[in-house]
């Protein structure tokens, strides 16, 4: 194919639009092409209610990983943690860049931290395993269910709106003491001023493959004869992926989705590849968090190390406190 016409697909929310553009520009300045920037609408930002009860986090990615089988688009980009772990005949995973910030974050009325907030404070949160960390965290607060784009999340807690008018969902305004966002998305629509408090791993662990993102092609892409090909491998952090790869890998071991609590960070130190994982009840009250390491540092070392992990969170009895399909294997 030529590079002169790349199609980029995304989502049309302002956060997908922004991290998209940020891609593009990357991948323009080492192609040296234009690329169009296609928007495809999806059924998570069409349908309502808890997203556990959507489809889960694939229901953001089967239109846009559609659009590229069909041509519609050269590549879809993905907030990795919304990507399904199971692999697309056809489609290949062709870059995952340098990763932002991991962490969840707080962002609460009146600058308050997680351990200042009020006995009773509602905290919104669309994830069931932000709201596992937190009743485990603080047992007094009151976890609200919400969705919408980081501003109308943002809306509900007095004095955060960017817009209130527009992005605010209707009789949904300053509702809330707090809610928990990821920091990476806030960071790339330019509003880390609403964080009150970076929640420290060793209180949330993030999803896996949060703050990542996924460059998706067809396979034929990925030719590095090609310059989509060679700019794609350009902007690939080997570091990341690596840390992605197990985190996925553990994941997919636990044939866990967006319902199960289940929080896990990987990252490189030196010659070792580190991977850490909880698994709490959807109450709070039981938690189980493990840690592990390799010196393998491949794809293939990294997808055992995720699946290592997983089988001796298994075998410590994860499955008893989530409900995790792959614990019945």
């Amino acid at each position: 194919m030529t590079t002169t016409s790349v199609k980029i697909g995304t989502r049309g929310s302002k956060l997908a639009l922004s991290q998209t553009r940020q891609i593009t520009d990357q991948l323009n300045a080492v192609g040296g092409f234009e690329a169009e920037l296609v928007t495809i609408k999806t059924d998570g930002d069409v349908l309502t209610g808890p997203l556990s009860q959507m489809g889960g986090t694939g229901v953001f990615a089967a239109e846009l990983r559609s659009a590229v089988l069909d041509g519609r688009v050269d590549v879809a980009v993905h907030s990795l943690k919304d990507l399904p772990t199971a692999a697309v005949p056809g489609l290949a995973i062709a870059a995952v860049p340098v990763r932002a910030d991991a962490r969840d974050a707080l962002c609460s009325r009146d600058g308050l931290t997680l351990a200042e907030l009020p006995h009773g404070a509602t905290v919104g949160t669309g994830s069931p395993r932000r709201a596992a960390q937190l009743l485990a965290a603080r047992p007094d607060l009151a976890i609200v269910d919400i969705r919408g784009n980081v501003e109308t999340r943002l809306g509900r807690v007095p004095g955060l709106a960017g817009n209130p008018v527009k992005e605010a969902v209707p009789g949904k305004v300053g509702d809330l003491d707090a809610v928990v966002l990821a920091a990476a998305g806030l960071s790339r629509i330019g509003r880390l001023e609403a964080v009150t408090e970076f929640l420290s791993v060793d209180v949330m662990l993030p999803a896996p493959g949060q703050g990542a993102l996924a460059l998706e092609c067809r396979t034929d892409s990925t030719d590095l004869t090609s310059v989509l090909g060679q700019s794609l491998a350009a902007v690939d952090d080997h570091d990341t992926r690596l840390a992605v790869t197990a985190e996925r890998a553990l994941l997919a071991r636990l044939e866990a989705g967006c319902a199960a609590p289940v929080g896990a960070l990987g990252h490189r130190k030196g010659s070792m590849l580190h991977l850490e994982t909880v698994v709490v009840s959807l109450d709070g009250t039981r938690s189980l968090r493990l840690k592990k390491a390799t010196d393998g540092l491949t794809t293939v070392g990294a997808t055992l190390l995720g699946i290592e992990l997983a089988e001796e969170l298994l075998a410590a009895g994860a499955g008893e406190l989530a409900d995790l399909a792959g614990s019945s294997k």
